[in-house]
């Protein structure tokens, strides 16, 4: 079942919104989303103040879990913000729930507000949307690609922000999916690869 909620709608929800996401890159995670039916999941790593958060969940028809899972911990924020903003954290964390509420979407969302890979315990079976924007360095983006990646249920989708202006997400992306056969390049928009 997909949303009553129409892709400019929601675009007009976001506007506000501080983040990293374009337009059409939001397009690609509204089109994943409406995919989902009742009792399928949507897993997104790293929400930072929920733009993309609000896409996925404003798409998702009804009976649909969306789980965001970020630490708010002020490390990994965004582009070159990888530690030292423990202050904003908090702020981080209040701004998200803050703009879920405004764009009614709330409760819609189970946040989980840990590290990824301390996450698993808090997603139950299969996921039929993964939304990657996480780690940006290579240990992690690795980990969330590799662990994440093999929960996707088969023919689900697999996105994954920053593959081609992150060295770490590059690096990540090369070794467990350019050679792969568990998924299939579907495309991109901007940095947003869609597997």
């Amino acid at each position: 079942m997909s949303s009553n909620r129409s892709f400019e709608e929601l675009l007009a929800a976001v506007e506000h919104v501080d983040g990293w996401m374009s337009p059409d890159q939001a397009e690609r995670l509204f089109r994943a989303a409406q995919s989902a039916r009742e009792g399928d999941s949507i897993v997104e790593i790293g929400s930072f103040r929920g733009r993309s958060t609000v896409i996925l969940a404003g798409a998702a028809g009804d009976g649909v879990q969306v789980i965001a899972i970020d630490p708010h911990a002020g490390n990994d924020r965004g582009p070159q913000e990888f530690e030292g903003f423990e202050q904003e954290a908090d702020e981080d964390n209040q701004v998200f729930n803050a703009n879920l509420a405004a764009a009614g979407v709330a409760d819609k969302v189970r946040h989980v507000r840990a590290f990824s890979d301390k996450a698993h315990d808090a997603v139950s079976g299969r996921i039929t949307v993964l939304y990657i924007d996480g780690a940006h360095r290579y240990g992690p983006a690795h980990a969330d690609v590799r662990d994440w990646g093999a929960r996707v249920a088969p023919g689900g989708t697999l996105l994954i922000h920053d593959s081609f202006s992150s060295l770490g997400v590059t690096g990540a992306i090369l070794r467990e999916l350019a050679f792969g056969g568990r998924f299939r390049y579907v495309g991109r928009a901007r940095s947003l690869t869609e597997y």
